[in-house]
């Protein structure tokens, strides 16, 4: 008899590596708390609830609604002083910029590994990619997700960009015109926003306090994460890039088309971090505000950031130089190019061609 229970047991054991990994004690975190949630794994796992409308109506019970937040209160599921902290996760997913949660579920899988390696594997962005309910906690928010690769193994997650990488780093599968954000953010750049490093470039004149290029008091910002740009709209919306009302799912505005007119919402985004008296100030660039506000008196636009920007990284230039080839392209003499001269220094020479206009090469 005893054989017969332990082969069960083992069997059960195989089936379930979850189970196998955590033992007993496999709720812990926020979702173990019983001063949030009373009844622990009866708030989400109710008969076929799970299998019949996928983890995410089960997610939105109480990362939903105040109504749906309600149900579960009234229910006993929900402690009313916790449920009054909880956003509104599902509203935020239904933003015309999101995370397709809603739109491609059932795809995700327990033990995939990613970024992925088959090139016609389905993308997706379900709750459980991002948090592992049973081990999330306020203090850890990624503990549980494996998926960062070292090697030929793959480990836990501890940093934010480490979770996008998953996705947004080298996938086989990635749609067309996306790029690997890790080779763009890899601190062995010519220049890159700070999200694994500090940025290689030692002097960024336009930077607002507290942001800095290299930190040097404990109050100074030299390191950002992806939701700094990546996120709601609404500042006292939940964390996390959810969804957005601005195109890439950002937290501000930031108008990448070309011929739009210079103003504190066209880079929103921008001017978060960089000072825009600064910017139009020509402080950084001679030609900065030329370039952006445009020649009024010649009834030109200005053009986008973007446009000789990448808010990524760029491995060929210093100053997140990378040209937006729908507007620059090369010279009549077939270049284009950047030249910078010195590390900190406003001088330098561009050849291209841009609105018709020849550098050939424009110094400045």
């Amino acid at each position: 008899m005893k054989i017969i229970i332990f082969s069960i047991a083992v069997f059960f054991m195989m089936l379930c590596p979850v189970a196998a990994k955590f033992d007993n004690s496999m709720l812990q975190g926020v979702h173990g708390d019983k001063q949030i949630l009373p009844k622990t794994c009866r708030a989400c796992h109710r008969g076929m609830n799970m299998s019949i409308r996928n983890e995410e109506q089960s997610c939105f019970n109480c990362h939903g609604s105040p109504v749906k937040r309600q149900r579960m209160e009234s229910a006993g599921m929900l402690r009313g002083a916790a449920a009054n902290r909880l956003a509104n996760i599902e509203s935020e997913l239904r933003k015309p910029y999101n995370h397709p949660v809603l739109t491609i579920q059932g795809v995700h899988y327990q033990r995939e590994i990613l970024p992925e390696t088959i090139v016609n594997s389905a993308r997706h962005s379900e709750c459980v990619d991002c948090h592992e309910p049973h081990l999330v906690s306020r203090e850890q928010p990624y503990r549980g997700i494996s998926g960062k690769r070292v090697g030929n193994f793959s480990t836990e997650i501890t940093k934010e960009f480490e979770l996008c990488y998953k996705c947004h780093g080298p996938s086989a599968n990635l749609p067309a015109g996306s790029t690997d954000k890790q080779l763009e953010f890899r601190p062995t750049n010519r220049s890159y926003h700070p999200i694994e490093a500090e940025g290689a470039n030692a002097h960024v004149i336009s930077l607002k306090s507290p942001y800095t290029a290299r930190k040097e008091r404990p109050e100074d910002v030299s390191t950002i994460s992806c939701s700094d740009c990546h996120g709601s709209d609404n500042a006292a919306g939940p964390k996390g890039p959810h969804g957005s009302i601005y195109r890439g799912l950002l937290v501000a505005n930031y108008d990448m088309d070309d011929g739009r007119g210079e103003s504190t919402h066209a880079y929103a985004l921008c001017y978060r971090c960089h000072d825009r008296t600064s910017i139009l100030g020509d402080e950084s660039f001679p030609y900065h505000s030329l370039h952006i506000v445009g020649n009024r008196s010649k009834n030109q636009p200005g053009t986008s950031c973007f446009s000789c920007h990448d808010a990524h990284g760029s491995s060929r230039y210093q100053f997140l130089i990378r040209f937006n080839a729908d507007v620059v392209e090369e010279n009549m003499a077939g270049k284009l190019e950047f030249k910078a001269q010195g590390v900190a220094t406003r001088h330098g020479s561009c050849a291209l061609s841009c609105h018709g206009v020849e550098h050939e090469p424009k110094n400045y």
